[in-house]
């Protein structure tokens, strides 16, 4: 019998950014459809205008059900919300109806991968002001993943390349990211990041911790949180038989992360994590005044579904115009498929 391809639903994000035209970009590559099955999540009528854009010769299969999916290459199976009204849209404008739109999409892509009707799910980028100007005051994807999946211990995993990171806190402020740093959470946090490494096949995963403090403190000298909170996490996370070191500098650890002494980084916050991802994955071309490359994959660890997403914003400012750049989608759909893989693997359902 042969390989069952996964099912990936992809959601189209913001209507007025560019979700929709690196969506048909993506999906205009034929060996998407050689590694997996995949779907768009949104409005059929935002994405054949979003296909003309990327300049595809893509069709459209306006489809209501996963089962009426075709999967065939050169035509692009959406679950049509029809939640767009293309005469109103405006690329690169902040609006309700674009911040509607995208979270319908989510929290369908959500709905299907619970029923199981899909094997994982791929966000495109939203604008959180668009989300708030809708009604939907979340801060970002992940705490809408979290609250409809009944998800309590989740974290944000960032890739690019060799670099993996997770994360104690994101979306907060920075004094409230140091109020969190407790060693209940950076313990779960150290669990989520080894689990997802199994996941993805490492046997026995090498994790490195992040102070929080300059040279974690330096014994004390510039804070308290690596001996009250952080070493204290470590401890028991090592007490179990995971393989933990730290707390290190922050100045130090991604660049032995990344030269590969550790597999996976626990960031104590946003930035922490955020930056060092950026600067390995973005490349600016200051004499074209345009990026060379937007690499990366963000995932949410902890839930019962897969969601791995674009690492970039709806980029107003090239939206409608045809020319961003589908790598991170790419990647993000790459690693779905790696994990989806290897939960179909674990459910009998891999042949």
């Amino acid at each position: 019998m042969s390989e069952r391809l996964p099912i990936i639903g992809i959601s189209m994000g913001d209507p007025t950014g560019i979700g929709p035209e690196i969506a048909a970009k993506a999906l205009a590559d034929p060996s998407i459809y050689e590694r997996c099955r995949p779907l768009v999540v949104g409005d059929a009528s935002a994405m054949l205008k979003a296909a003309a854009i990327a300049r595809t010769r893509l069709k459209i299969n306006a489809i209501q059900k996963v089962a009426q999916a075709k999967f065939n290459f050169g035509t692009i199976d959406v679950i049509d919300l029809k939640d767009v009204d293309v005469s109103q849209l405006v690329y690169g404008k902040v609006s309700a109806m674009g911040g509607k739109a995208a979270f319908d999409a989510i929290k369908k892509v959500i709905d299907l991968a619970l029923a199981d009707e899909i094997d994982a799910t791929v966000t495109g980028p939203l604008n959180k002001e668009a989300l708030n100007l809708a009604g939907y005051h979340y801060t970002g994807h992940t705490e809408i993943y979290a609250e409809f999946t009944h998800t309590k211990d989740y974290t944000m995993m960032l890739v690019s390349g060799k670099l993996r990171v997770v994360h104690v806190s994101t979306h907060v402020s920075l004094r409230q990211a140091c109020d969190n740093v407790k060693k209940e959470r950076v313990y779960a946090v150290i669990k989520l990041a080894d689990q997802a490494m199994k996941d993805f096949g490492i046997e026995k995963p090498r994790i490195g911790v992040a102070g929080l403090n300059p040279h974690a403190s330096d014994g004390g000298l510039f804070g308290f949180e690596e001996s009250k909170e952080i070493i204290p996490a470590i401890e028991k996370a090592r007490a179990e038989g995971l393989t933990v070191d730290g707390p290190v500098p922050p100045d130090t650890l991604f660049s032995k992360a990344l030269g590969g002494q550790y597999d996976i980084v626990v960031a104590m916050y946003h930035d922490q994590g955020h930056i060092p991802l950026k600067v390995v994955g973005f490349t600016w071309n200051e004499a074209e005044k345009r990026w060379n490359s937007v690499s990366g994959v963000n995932i949410t660890l902890g839930l019962p579904i897969i969601r791995t997403s674009v690492d970039h914003g709806t980029a107003f400012g090239k939206a409608g115009k045809g020319t961003a750049t589908e790598e991170s989608l790419v990647n993000a759909i790459d690693y779905a498929i790696q994990f989806a893989k290897q939960r179909l693997i674990r459910k009998g359902k891999s042949a």
